[in-house]
């Protein structure tokens, strides 16, 4: 192992696989090592014999379940936006061939105690019992607006800077209600608090785009696609990009410690004796706990159930968001639930997940308003995970850490965490402007 590399990546999550692939392609010399003796990390995806041991330690699953080595759960589930990041960067890397993409099937949001389609378009929004005859006319004239929004061309800006302008006054122009304002922002424009309301409304409109082009692509329910067999194939694919522009990969490496030089830089990382040297470090924040800040927690539920979420239209994968103002909350709760149809659980069997960032110590009473939309579960697991973030000085110490992962059920604040540690890395910026039309995603049978 006493070889000189010129980064070397700790832990074998998403985030720190596809920063280890994107970094082989580059040209780059990597050793890839992780603690564990599987790949995936925090993101792993576990059978059914490696989630009763993490949850319920030396007991047996009920056989009723089925076979144990037919469930891939994830343990950090999220939904890829078609036309999003995520889809760009598998596409720049090439390793859309590794993986089986599977559209989900509905995309709904939670308002007054009831399920709805998200309404994305302006066909849609006429036809959506979420809003009043009025407000459906005026939702109508504001998708119009975003559909037809294009950055570069000032007709299409209606005389507004949306870089000056606010998310607010944007909205204040279409004269929309309370409850319109809050499916659009959190349900289409993902974001997961009211902060986009005071900053400039171009992000904001640029999210509804991105959904609405997403729902367009494939004409299924939802603007959303996942892999089949669930998340752990991405870390994999990854993982065998690197390898075939010659990145190394080690796995079951106990007690990587990073080493670092006397101005404080890491300069190798040694396990079981031996050291292998590198001039930057990059890895998850379970390798640096000195180099990183707790800033939340993730509260969620893993459930085992024989139906579909009630009110979705009985659809096999389904994203539904709780917005925060529904529920009396700082930060929204997200439903996401896939099937023996996208090869996760067995035939009959559904994997649903509640999520939130933890505002209490208690998730069972926390997130009891999103696993009572759930119907009846057979097993219910429940867990938090403390969210870090860096707080060290790349520049100084040539460590980068990534972000944990958020209560999202979609990919795409992770992926903004990953261009932005790629830029750090290799003072530029990924180029991706791709050819989407190279990913495809079989429709529901």
């Amino acid at each position: 192992m006493d070889e000189q590399y010129d980064v070397i990546v700790l832990g074998t999550g998403l985030k720190e696989c596809i920063l280890s692939g994107l970094l082989s392609v580059d040209g780059l010399k990597v050793l890839h090592m992780d603690k564990n003796d599987y790949y995936g990390g925090e993101s792993s995806s576990l059978n059914l014999l490696q989630l009763w041991k993490r949850f319920r330690g030396d007991e047996q699953p009920p056989e009723k379940l089925g076979a144990s080595r037919e469930y891939n759960v994830d343990m950090i589930p999220k939904f890829m936006m078609a036309n999003g990041t995520l889809v760009r960067v598998l596409i720049h890397a090439n390793v859309t061939k590794y993986l089986n993409f599977k559209a989900v099937d509905g995309s709904f949001v939670y308002n007054k105690g009831k399920i709805y389609k998200v309404p994305a378009t302006d066909v849609e929004a006429l036809k959506s019992p979420l809003m009043g005859l009025f407000e459906k006319r005026r939702a109508r004239k504001f998708f119009i607006f975003v559909q037809d929004f294009e950055e570069n061309d000032p007709k299409s800006h209606e005389g507004m800077d949306l870089n000056k302008i606010t998310g607010k006054e944007l909205i204040a122009k279409y004269e929309l209600e309370e409850d319109t304002i809050d499916f659009i922002g959190h349900a289409l424009a993902l974001h997961n608090d009211d902060s986009y309301l005071d900053q400039p409304a171009l992000d904001f409109v640029k999210r509804m785009k991105l959904y609405a082009e997403s729902l367009a692509r494939f004409q299924s329910g939802s603007p959303y696609i996942y892999p089949l067999y669930g998340l752990g194939e991405l870390p994999q694919a990854f993982a065998r990009l690197s390898a075939v522009y010659g990145g190394t990969y080690m796995l079951n490496k106990p007690q990587c410690k990073v080493e670092f030089d006397g101005d404080g830089k890491a300069i190798g990382v040694t396990s079981e004796g031996e050291t292998a040297k590198c001039v930057k470090v990059v890895c998850d924040p379970s390798y640096l706990h000195d180099k990183v800040q707790k800033v939340g927690k993730v509260a969620r539920a893993i459930c085992i159930m024989s139906h579909p979420i009630p009110d979705t239209k009985d659809s096999h994968s389904v994203q539904v968001i709780l917005p925060q103002k529904q529920l009396g909350r700082k930060s929204d709760m997200y439903l996401f639930c896939c099937s023996y149809a996208h090869n996760v659980a067995p035939k009959g069997k559904y994997i649903a997940f509640v999520s939130a960032e933890a505002e209490t110590d208690n998730p069972e009473v926390e997130l009891k308003p999103g696993v009572d939309l759930l119907g009846p579960v057979e097993e219910i697991f429940y867990e938090t995970y403390d969210r870090f973030v860096p707080s060290n000085n790349s520049d100084a110490d040539y460590c980068f850490i990534s972000t944990s992962y958020d209560a999202t059920t979609h990919f795409e604040s992770t992926v903004t965490d990953v261009l932005a540690m790629y830029s750090k890395i290799t003072g530029k910026v990924l180029d991706l402007s791709v050819d989407l039309s190279s990913a495809s995603a079989a429709a529901e049978d």
